[in-house]
């Protein structure tokens, strides 16, 4: 599903230049859950980056999904993020003034859907996270772990290949960080991929592979050993 080789990142800084990543190699196949640690300036947001495609590599190479992506314009890119990702960010990114369903919906508007349609699907997925009866509210009335449920269903609407998530739970307390984990790991039971972004041990324990980054350079890659909740 997302295959790296040998990938370069740097950013001009000055007259200088900041070597970001130092040439990575990744592949996550189709249907892993997996997390990407590292502290900060160790890469991984860059990393993030530029699979979500918001950022592109200097040199080497990156699949999704079995394309060679290079040379994107900004409306390729977001063309392919349309079909392919979903996105889910610490700071959840919901627009204020809609309610959890206008919010969950969104996407639809931009890939052509008709307003019923995109409202049912909408109200679909909001319910799959457990907050259909919160449909009408607005993201002020909602709690922390409610409007990332309400984030993670926007990023699920357009049925994703991957999703991707930035520090999905560094806003929430560790009740609602499990409560987000597992709603991660159901979707990531249904088949669809999912790559978190964190820099806690704890979530990232309850993925299915570990890949730490230090400097711009992988320092390993485990599977890990779930244990089984009481």
């Amino acid at each position: 599903m997302i295959r790296i080789e040998k990938l370069h990142k740097s950013y001009p800084i000055g007259k200088d230049s900041l070597h970001v990543l130092k040439g990575i190699d990744l592949h996550i196949r189709e249907g892993e859950f997996v997390s990407i640690m590292g502290s900060s300036g160790s890469g991984k947001s860059t990393l993030l980056n530029i699979v979500g495609l918001l950022d592109g590599h200097d040199d080497g190479n990156y699949y999704l999904n079995g394309q060679l992506i290079e040379n994107l314009n900004e409306k390729k890119a977001a063309i392919l993020r349309n079909k392919f990702l979903g996105f889910v960010f610490q700071s959840f990114n919901l627009i204020s003034y809609k309610t959890a369903l206008e919010n969950v919906s969104l996407p639809l508007y931009y890939k052509g859907v008709s307003r019923k349609e995109r409202l049912k699907t909408a109200m679909d997925y909001l319910d799959k996270v457990g907050l259909k009866d919160w449909a009408n509210h607005l993201p002020n009335e909602l709690s922390g772990g409610q409007k990332q449920r309400v984030a993670i269903a926007r990023a699920l609407v357009t049925k994703p290949k991957v999703v991707l998530a930035d520090e999905p739970t560094g806003a929430l307390d560790s009740t609602t960080t499990d409560s987000v984990m597992e709603l991660l790991q159901e979707i990531n039971d249904e088949g669809m991929t999912v790559f978190v972004i964190t820099h806690e041990e704890e979530v990232a324990a309850q993925t299915n592979r570990i890949v730490r980054l230090k400097d711009g350079i992988i320092i390993s890659d485990e599977k890990t050993v779930k244990l089984q909740k009481a």
